[in-house]
Formats: C-alpha cells, structure tokens, sequence
C-alpha cells in the first residue's frame, strides 16, 4: 500500500460506510438496490452528510474572509511601509507584523480555502472508490463485491454511474456534459457571490480581492476540463455538493455579511423595515472610522517651533 493510498484509506471506508448505510435504508423502504435512482439517491445523502460535518469549517471560511477584507488597509499600510526594501531584516519584520495582523482580525490567507482542502481527501477517495467500483471491485470497508457490481451496472437517465464523458456512449456524454457545465456555473455563482454582495468596497482594489478575482474563473475552468473524466458519480458528487456551497453560503452572507458590503447594507435596510434596532450600524462604523482615521504628521517646523515664552 502506497503511502497516498494509506492516507486515503480511512476516509474510503467511512464514505463507504455512509454510501453503503443509505442504500441499504432504500432497500428497506422498498427501492430496488440495484436501481440507479437507489444509487444516485445514497450518493446525495452522502453529500448532505459530509457537507454537514463541514459546516465548522465553512462558518469559520466566511469569518475569516470578513476579517480579510476588514483587514486589507491595515495590511496596505504595512506593505506601504516596507515597500522598496528588499533586505533580510525588512522583510522579516514586514512578515511578522503581518502575522501579528492576521492574529489579530482572527485570519490568515489559507482559511478562506479550508473547506476546499478538507474536501479534497472525500473527493479523492469518492473518485477512487467510483474508479474501483466501474470496474466492479469491492471496496475497503462495507462495499462489497456484490454492491460494487450493482453500482458499476446502475444506470439513471440511460447513462451508467460508472461511466465518464471520454468513454461513454453519445447519451453519457450528454448528461456529462450538463453536469460538467451546471458544475462549473455553479462554482462561477458561488464566487461572485462573495465578490457582488459580500466585499467591501474600500478593499475591492487589495491582493486579496485580486486574488478572489482571479479565482472567479480558475475554479469554474479546472471543473470544465477535469470533469471530461469524472465518472457521473463522481461529477454528481460535486455537482450537488456545489449547490449546497451556493445555497449556504447566500444564508449566511444574508445573516452575517462583511461590514460595509452591499449584503451588510441590505441587512441592515431589512431590519429597518422590521422595525428592529440596528445598534450594530453604528458599532460597524464607529470601528471603521477607528481604523481609517490617520494621525496626522507633525511637521519639522513645527516641531522646531518653540512655544510662546519658551527660552
């Protein structure tokens, strides 16, 4: 066993586990196990379950994006401040007071990707248990060679869950290729969602929204050229699990936007009409001003300046 496969072993099993739970539960009620509805049903349970377990992870990604925009003057300021110095000793200190930054807000630069990477194990196993099971090979933990089978013949809609858009019929690749462009689209409506209604305005100019620009169309394009060979079990892993991002994150963007978007301006006209007190307003803001206010340099002559009387 190589050292990726290791590493990729427990989570192959409990995904196994959980796929294997809820088609069993629709073997019970009376669905036909071998149906490929019974398998695209157990594989959206599979979603629902695993996207669940993230929520921590995700709650903590908009946190910490909201920190990351709130932050961006103070960080232009430290970049300001050491720009043009280029020896060991700045770049040292440029570094740590950015850190002390990110400390600060309760931030960094990589929490806004933590939901992303903690999925990355679940796909990769999914994929290779998919993989193994297309070519009707028992899995590590509950999938049997007698479920895998049953798996690898399912077909929904005509199109075998096994099956990819390279090496399918022409009706696999029709189906593929809806998912592949619905699962791009929806990565594309999930990141402009951040960028339209929950970013604000006095950093929309910083590396990081920079940064969140570029992502805006990376994402949704490694989706439409990876997912060619994606089996539609796989694909329809992501592509449902890409619309619970989409609908979670505009629950809470709704409920706890970044101050000063659009979606922050918004709450705050809802809770008007409700006739609700909106004392957080003035916090937002009262911080705001704390922190875009400058101390305005004294002049050398005016520190030369001796005062009225003075010897």
């Amino acid at each position: 066993m190589d050292i990726i496969a290791a590493i990729l072993w427990p989570f192959k099993w409990v995904l196994e586990a959980i796929l294997v739970t809820f088609h069993s539960l629709l073997g019970v009620l009376g669905l036909n196990p071998d149906a490929g509805y019974t398998w695209v049903i157990s594989i959206v349970g599979l979603v629902l379950v695993v996207r669940a377990a993230l929520i921590p992870l995700f709650v903590k990604q908009i946190r910490s994006q909201r920190a990351m925009y709130t932050l961006q003057p103070e960080l232009a300021k430290i970049q300001k401040k050491y720009k043009g110095k280029s020896d060991r000793d700045s770049r040292e200190r440029m570094a740590k007071e950015q850190m002390e930054l990110y400390k600060k807000h309760g931030s960094s630069p990589f929490a806004s990707c933590l939901p992303l990477l903690a999925q990355m194990p679940v796909f990769f196993s999914l994929f290779s248990t998919l993989q193994e099971a297309q070519a009707s090979k028992p899995g590590v933990g509950l999938l049997s060679q007698e479920l895998s089978s049953s798996f690898a013949n399912a077909s929904f809609l005509g199109a075998k869950l096994s099956e990819t858009f390279l090496t399918g019929s022409t009706s696999i690749k029709v189906i593929a290729g809806i998912m592949i462009v619905l699962m791009s689209a929806s990565q594309f409506i999930t990141q402009k969602q951040i960028m339209a209604k929950n970013q604000n305005p006095t950093a929309a100019s910083s590396q990081f929204a920079q940064t969140q620009k570029i992502m805006l169309y990376v994402f949704p394009l490694i989706f439409l050229v990876s997912g060619i060979s994606f089996p539609l079990g796989v694909l329809l892993y992501w592509l449902v699990s890409n619309f619970w991002t989409m609908g979670q994150q505009y629950f809470v963007i709704r409920r706890m936007p970044t101050p000063g978007s659009i979606a922050h301006h918004e709450r705050q006209a809802r809770l008007v009409r409700k006739g609700k007190a909106v004392e957080a307003e003035a916090v937002v803001e009262e911080e705001t001003t704390e922190q875009t206010k400058r101390v305005q340099p004294v002049s050398k002559a005016r520190a030369k300046k001796k005062p009225k009387g003075g010897k």
